[in-house]
C-alpha cells in the first residue's frame, strides 16, 4: 500500500515505521508527513504522542481523532521545509463532501532524539 503522506513510498517503507514507534522521524518533515497520515488513518495516539507535551490539552485526543475521522485526507503538498519549519497544504472533503485545503507553517522542535510538533500558522 502507498503511503498515506504522499511521499511515492511504501507505508512499510514511509510512516509506519514511526507510527508503530520502531523509529522516531528523522527529520521535521518526515514527522508532518507522519502526522498527515496519522490523520488520514485515524491515528490519534501518534499524534499526541509527536505534540510538544506542553502544547498537549486534555481534551486534544478526542479532538484530533474527532476531526481525522470526520474528513476524507485526499493529499498533501509541501510547500517548503527548512531546518525545523513546514509549510504545508494538506487537502481533504469535509463532512459536507465540500473540498477544502488547510494550509499551515508548522513549528517543530527537537528534544533528544525526537521531533515533536510545537504549533502552526
Amino acid at each position: 500500500m502507498n503511503c498515506l503522506c504522499y511521499s511515492g513510498k511504501l507505508y512499510n517503507d514511509c510512516c509506519q515505521p514511526y507510527h508503530t514507534k520502531q523509529k522516531n522521524a528523522p527529520t521535521a518533515l518526515a514527522l508532518m508527513r507522519s502526522r498527515y497520515c496519522a490523520f488520514a488513518t485515524h491515528n490519534a495516539d501518534y499524534l499526541m504522542d509527536t505534540t510538544l507535551p506542553a502544547k498537549r490539552k486534555f481534551h486534544d485526543k478526542q479532538d484530533l481523532l474527532d476531526w481525522a475521522i470526520e474528513n476524507i485526507w485526499t493529499n498533501l503538498e509541501i510547500v517548503e521545509a527548512v531546518d525545523n519549519i513546514v509549510e504545508f497544504k494538506a487537502y481533504f472533503t469535509d463532512v459536507t463532501g465540500k473540498e477544502l485545503v488547510q494550509q499551515e507553517r508548522s513549528r517543530f522542535q527537537k528534544i533528544s532524539d525526537r521531533w515533536f510538533y510545537v504549533d502552526g500558522i
